[in-house]
């Protein structure tokens, strides 16, 4: 008998729900084990259950769970004391999601020049197709014709480029672009990685211009490429960059990094939230950092994905009518396949692997940051035994 439910019907669930999970695993309320290799959408960076996180949850839930930004929240200024010693940012603001983040992000940009006088200064130019989050704004931000369908009228102030069209994206820049938007391995859109050379032209451009670089960290950072940031391999500094995800492991946590020059447009009044920077949240964050910031930890994150990655492409080179590229870096991973990807996937997860798509008929994988070396080889057993069935 189907039961009904009074969720509105914007998601497209699968009928499996889950009762429990440890580490790489979760476990069905039938009783089924899975490997979970989706971890929220890169958001479990330590997997399920994690101990040291049930022990901040539990120690801080026992003290103060909120308190209104009005007052001094010492939590939150250790974390944010934290992640400016880790990272370029001078200044914080801790919001709850990645779309908050890049919301944020996006009027730091544009307050910076207004606070600079220059008044038409706040157009942001963004990737065609690209993904910031599902606030309005945002999906405007992203130029998915799909993501805005229904939801005019249009929200002006972005321009679109395509993904490696450099010569448009220079044409777009004008007197009125205050930041160019990117991120730095696109994630809904495909797991395309944006080089590092390219980074550096960003730079380049953004300097001559006086155009700020906001580079969008909210699935690619916090340690899933193996650095702490993706864009550190580039050397490049970004002006601002919104993160989520994994720095909560699972708790939602979101926030915008700038640094000294642009934070200076941001007064009071100028932004607030009512449960971001809570002393909850920032508890967890802060035990979440202290791991995964660890230079052996990152280590290993590189070191196992590496292993994995050679492991996937050999089963691309077995199989090179059903997988066309192996994407990404560190555990940020995808498979193209030829064709379109959705019974893949069920394959996948009717073998206890639990995987989720992305654009251009990728099959995303996202381990947690800390998986073992035995459960990728699961992993790969279990890609390896869908190829075989594959028609």
């Amino acid at each position: 008998m189907k039961i009904k439910s009074n969720l509105a019907k914007n998601y497209n669930r699968k009928k499996i729900s889950f009762c429990r999970g440890k580490g790489s695993f979760l476990y069905a309320t039938n009783g089924s084990k899975y490997l979970d290799f989706v971890q929220g959408i890169a958001v479990n960076s330590l997997g399920h259950a994690h101990p040291k996180l049930i022990k901040t949850l539990n120690e801080q839930s026992k003290k103060v769970w909120h308190v209104s930004n009005a007052f001094t929240i010492p939590e939150g200024e250790q974390l944010a004391k934290k992640i400016a010693k880790k990272t370029f940012a001078d200044y914080i603001i801790f919001q709850n999601s990645g779309a908050e983040a890049t919301e944020a992000a996006i009027k730091v940009a544009r307050r910076y020049f207004y606070s600079k006088g220059k008044f038409n200064k706040n157009r942001i130019l963004c990737i065609k197709n690209s993904f910031h989050g599902r606030t309005i704004a945002a999906i405007y931000a992203s130029g998915s014709k799909k993501m805005t369908e229904g939801f005019g009228p249009k929200v002006a102030g972005f321009d679109h480029f395509n993904f490696g069209d450099h010569k448009k994206m220079k044409k777009l820049i004008s007197k009125k672009t205050a930041a160019i938007m990117v991120e730095t391995i696109m994630g809904e859109g495909g797991i395309k990685q944006i080089p590092d050379w390219c980074l550096k032209g960003l730079r380049k451009i953004c300097n001559k211009k006086d155009v700020l670089l906001i580079l969008d960290e909210v699935q690619c950072g916090i340690g899933r490429t193996g650095d702490f940031f993706a864009f550190e391999r580039s050397r490049v500094k970004p002006d601002i960059v919104p993160i989520a995800k994994g720095i909560g492991g699972g708790f939602p946590i979101g926030a915008v990094l700038m640094n000294k020059k642009v934070a200076s447009g941001m007064i009071a009044g100028t932004h607030g939230s009512t449960f971001g920077g809570n002393p909850l949240a920032m508890k967890v964050g802060s035990t979440v950092l202290d791991i995964i910031s660890n230079k052996n930890f990152l280590n290993n994150v590189k070191r196992n994905s590496k292993y994995f990655h050679y492991q996937l492409n050999k089963i691309k080179e077995k199989f090179p009518k059903i997988i066309k590229e192996v994407r990404g870096r560190g555990f940020l991973i995808g498979l193209q396949l030829h064709k379109d990807q959705t019974s893949f996937i069920k394959k996948l997860m009717h073998n206890k692997l639990l995987t989720i798509r992305a654009a251009e008929n990728v099959v995303r994988i996202l381990p947690p940051l800390n998986v073992k070396k035995n459960e990728l080889n699961q992993a790969i057993k279990i890609i390896k035994k869908v190829c075989l069935e594959y028609k």
